[in-house]
């Protein structure tokens, strides 16, 4: 029996491999023993695996599989609910043992039975979970079933489903409260002044506070109220807020986290790195934080262009903004795969890119005036945050002048080094940004805070690069 459950089992089961053996066995003696008994036996052991092999294969049973995940998209680190429905819809019998295959990252597949013990229907259901510990999409399937014929001589493994994708999310990790995004009030609408002179419908009036100007006092209304009222000038819109994100290969490509492939188990590769995936949970958590606020963000990439355009998880590619949870959803889902774009086999060169930003490697111009006039459209709208891998001083001094078109401008850049970072820091500022340094080991919290604190903080910022915190200012 050891030597039989040794036997490859991809046709014949142990009982089968048996027949044979034993089939093989009786058409020898009946040679060296002249018994034509035992050739009739010997020929009937080899000749019914044989049968029972091609009419299992022929006659295939049938099944519908439906599978559902509870939630529909995941956050790493979290659970979904893999639920499973199989119902036969064609002829058949018997017990049948299926297997639900799955990625390695998510370990051993699930094997279970069909009919289950609890079916109902004809349609058996099944469950399990799942827990991912990176972004991505992932194939959840196919089931593969494993038959047999009504004597279990033979087995046969046959595909009964296309498997279905979970998309799973970056986390979204907390921020701190601060006042980056600008004066509003508690339910995130703030007021946007309005340019023009206002017509008697548009003006309207409060009471007058301590430093209004007496030009804005309106004499008609305090004489109908009987104490000093102003005109209030001003319109209430929904905040907005936009997000740089660089995803170009050349910038990620050296250094700390060097680029790799974040999902190859499954076929669905990510061409990503630690600092890339540092970068893909600011923008989640910057959206999330902006989000609650009741902020409409809107999303562009290097160049100016829709940043989940390259996007495979993105459900619009060409969509640039996004407003309330469905939005924010939507962001989620096109950040899941979302991975570094460009020349993938060429080294970083900041000599040939010095005068040229972006550079010859990285496809298209960037920084450029189509990013200026994406932003210049959305004039003092509201906030601007650029999340940058490792940029050169030229893309550094174009990017600069973005800040006037935006009411607060913050810059993240994300560097093996940042403590090299000053000169890139410094033209960034001088354009009007606040920026800081980072590694993909710094804490997104604490340079979130970085942005909201006064330029008494630069010497505690160098003690933190000193000490291997992973930002500099």
């Amino acid at each position: 029996m050891a030597l039989l459950d040794r036997l490859p089992r991809q046709h014949f089961s142990t009982r089968g491999w048996g027949l044979l053996a034993a089939g093989v066995i009786s058409l020898l003696f009946a040679q060296v023993m002249g018994r034509r008994d035992l050739l009739a036996l010997g020929v009937l052991l080899v000749v019914l695996p044989l049968v029972s092999l091609a009419s299992i294969r022929l006659v295939k049973p049938r099944f519908r599989v439906y599978r559902e995940f509870s939630p529909s998209t995941v956050e790493t680190a979290s659970i979904t609910t893999v639920r499973l429905a199989v119902a036969r819809t064609g002829p058949g019998t018997g017990r049948v043992i299926m297997e639900e295959r799955l990625p390695s990252r998510f370990g051993e597949s699930p094997v279970f039975r069909f009919p289950a013990m609890s079916a109902s229907g004809g349609t058996s259901r099944y469950e399990y979970r799942l827990r991912s510990g990176k972004r991505g999409q992932f194939l959840i399937g196919p089931v593969t079933a494993e038959f047999t014929d009504p004597f279990g001589l033979s087995l046969h493994r046959h595909t009964i489903d296309d498997g279905d994708t979970l998309t799973v999310t970056p986390a979204a990790v907390e921020l701190p409260v601060t006042g980056l995004a600008g004066a509003r009030g508690n339910d995130g609408i703030t007021a946007t002044r309005i340019r023009a002179n206002p017509s008697d419908d548009d003006v309207m009036t409060r009471e007058y506070r301590h430093g209004d100007p007496m030009r804005r006092v309106h004499w008609p209304a305090t004489a109908r109220h009987g104490a000093l009222m102003v005109r209030q000038e001003e319109s209430v819109t929904t905040p907005e807020a936009t997000i740089i994100l660089d995803q170009r290969f050349i910038a990620y490509s050296t250094g700390f986290g060097s680029v790799f492939s974040g999902s190859g188990d499954d076929g669905h590769d990510l061409v990503t790195s630690d600092a890339f995936e540092w970068a893909v949970t600011a923008a989640m958590s910057v959206s999330a934080h902006l989000s609650e606020r009741n902020y409409a963000l809107r999303f562009l990439d290097a160049a100016g262009d829709p940043a989940f355009r390259r996007s495979p998880s993105a459900p619009e590619p060409d969509c640039e903004e996004y407003s309330g949870a469905g939005g924010l959803q939507s962001v989620a889902e096109s950040l899941a795969a979302i991975q570094l774009s460009g020349s993938h086999h060429l080294r970083r060169d900041d000599s040939a890119r010095r005068d040229h930003p972006g550079g010859p490697e990285s496809g298209q111009p960037v920084f450029d005036d189509r990013l200026i006039d994406k932003l210049a459209a959305h004039r003092m709208r509201g906030p601007v945050l650029a999340v940058l891998g490792k940029i050169t001083l030229a893309e550094a001094r174009a990017l600069a002048p973005a800040a006037g078109y935006a009411a607060n401008a913050f810059a993240m850049v994300i560097s093996d080094r940042p403590a090299e970072s000053h000169d890139v820091l410094e033209a960034l500022r001088l354009g009007g940004w606040r920026a800081v340094a980072v590694d993909a080991s710094a804490s997104l919290p604490a340079a979130w805070t970085y942005f909201d604190e006064g330029d008494d903080a630069l010497a505690a910022a160098a003690a933190d690069v000193r000490r291997g915190a992973g930002v500099a200012r």
